[in-house]
């Protein structure tokens, strides 16, 4: 009996090892980069989401290039996957879209957007649509036309209210503002009428996200799940109402994307609505971190609010009536603003990364990355790089005056690259622009809780960053 149980434990043995040894060990017709898988299944996932007080490129990556070089292999969240900090491979592999590389998602944020929606987005001609789409209510034509002045008085009308409070919490304030604004545009959702309390709809949405995906109770991930809920179940009724009665018509997003339900199959109820959760979500993340960093940034910067100050405060005087709302023409000639969200936008690095998988494998520098695995651009890991941004940590608007759009083109990132650049990238920056105007020519501010900067490794404000808001005559 016991010469039976020797030999089934020594199978086992045999088996286990020779599993852990295929998992350190993955099968590849070249040689892989260099790396480690981690833990057999959990593979080095722990190790990357270890927290981070510091603006800097994550611990996690920033050893693993110190040892193995700009391109490294791991394993996250059960996946094979290569990690690059290599700006002329990444620009190399942006350009490859559908011929070498896909866009990827991690199955945790799979499960948020939908699956069917990550799969469908990933065919060419759907991407075109939702792209063409989107550009066409919040792109260059869609600010420049009539957006401009609805930003304007949206952001104003919030900052009145702002200054009438003892104090706010910025990522907070700031993501509820945004949701509403965004929310109105895209599906003409009026926060004040509804009744909703949205408050907490995206309340430290992106910790929890980027936390592992266990869905149980009392963990950050379940906590994430349901607030996503709450957001769909919104959208959904938004969605069924304006089904029932398309005469009410609002010339949003949501008319054009329902008109086209006629002519394009893909248009289902549940792709409509859980693109509009995505496109909600990935307005406010981006925007909210970014603008709340900045003001963290121009806290301990008074040389840039002066200078920023001046330059806001020459457009008003050179208008004919210094009440009139902010023009297209005067938006482009914020050149030092300009200067600041891209310093702003450096720094943030809001993506902890940019995933893509292979569909063919693909040689680079002698090494072979094979079809199937993962794909992993580091934004902060490129943004922060000391050979291209001197003291890349400082807060420094005025480098951008000598940066050439030749090392911006593969250097700096924030809204992707390729044909997958974010097509709310111009939005964003024009929403930041308008901000800062409002915020310097009217207001005055001070931080008086928190200032804890920290990555999670999504951007993060550790117990927030507080701040009391006063208009500059009082």
């Amino acid at each position: 009996m016991w010469s039976v149980w020797l030999s089934v434990i020594s199978l086992l043995i045999v088996i286990s090892t020779h599993w852990v040894y295929r998992w350190r060990n993955p099968k590849c017709k070249g040689k892989l980069p260099p790396g480690s898988m981690g833990i057999p299944l959990i593979g080095e996932t722990l190790d990357f989401l270890v927290s981070n007080n510091s603006l800097d490129t994550p611990p996690f990556i920033k050893k693993r290039m110190m040892k193995f070089g700009p391109i490294f292999r791991t394993s996250l969240a059960g996946r094979p996957m290569v990690v690059s900090s290599d700006p002329e491979f990444n620009y190399y592999v942006f350009q490859q879209e559908g011929k070498l590389v896909e866009q990827w998602y991690m199955d945790s944020f799979s499960k948020l957007l939908g699956q069917d929606v990550t799969r469908l987005s990933n065919q060419r001609n759907i991407h075109k649509y939702l792209r063409n789409t989107i550009l066409s209510h919040v792109g260059p034509e869609a600010l420049k036309d009539k957006l401009l002045p609805y930003l304007e008085d949206a952001i104003s009308q919030k900052f009145q209210g702002w200054s009438k409070l003892p104090s706010l919490e910025v990522k907070k304030s700031l993501a509820v503002m945004i949701f509403k604004l965004t929310a109105k545009l895209l599906i003409s959702y009026d926060a004040e009428k509804s009744g909703d309390n949205i408050d907490d709809f995206f309340s430290n949405f992106m910790e929890g996200f980027m936390k592992l995906p266990i869905n149980i109770p009392g963990t950050a991930y379940h906590k994430c799940l349901q607030k996503r809920q709450k957001v769909v179940n919104l959208i959904t009724n938004i969605y069924e109402e304006r089904k029932r009665n398309p005469e009410i018509g609002k010339g949003d997003f949501l008319d054009q994307i329902l008109m086209d339900m006629k002519t394009e199959t893909f248009l289902t109820d549940k792709f409509i609505i859980y693109v509009m959760f995505g496109l909600l979500l990935a307005s406010f993340e981006t925007i909210s971190s970014t603008l709340t960093l900045a003001i963290k940034l121009l806290s301990d910067k008074p040389k840039v609010v002066q200078e920023l100050t001046e330059e806001h405060e020459a457009i008003i005087k050179s208008r004919e009536d210094a009440n009139s709302g902010l023009t297209w023409k005067e938006y482009k000639s914020m050149t030092f603003t300009h200067n600041v969200v891209n310093e702003s936008l450096r720094l943030a690095s809001v993506a902890p990364g940019i995933l893509r998988k292979t569909i063919q494998d693909i040689e680079v520098n002698g090494y072979t990355i094979p079809k199937g695995w993962s794909l992993m651009v580091v934004p902060s890991a490129i943004q922060l790089n000391p050979n291209i941004y001197e003291d890349p940590l400082s807060f420094d608007p005025w480098r951008w005056q000598g940066i050439s759009a030749n090392v911006t083109a593969k250097n700096f990132i924030p809204f992707g690259a390729g044909m997958r650049t974010c097509a709310g990238a111009d939005f964003s920056k024009v929403f930041m622009g308008v901000f800062l105007h409002v915020l310097v020519t009217k207001y005055r501010w001070t931080i008086i809780k928190g200032g804890q900067v920290m990555r999670t490794p999504a951007l993060g404000f550790g117990d927030g960053i507080h701040i009391q808001v006063l208009t500059k005559h009082a």
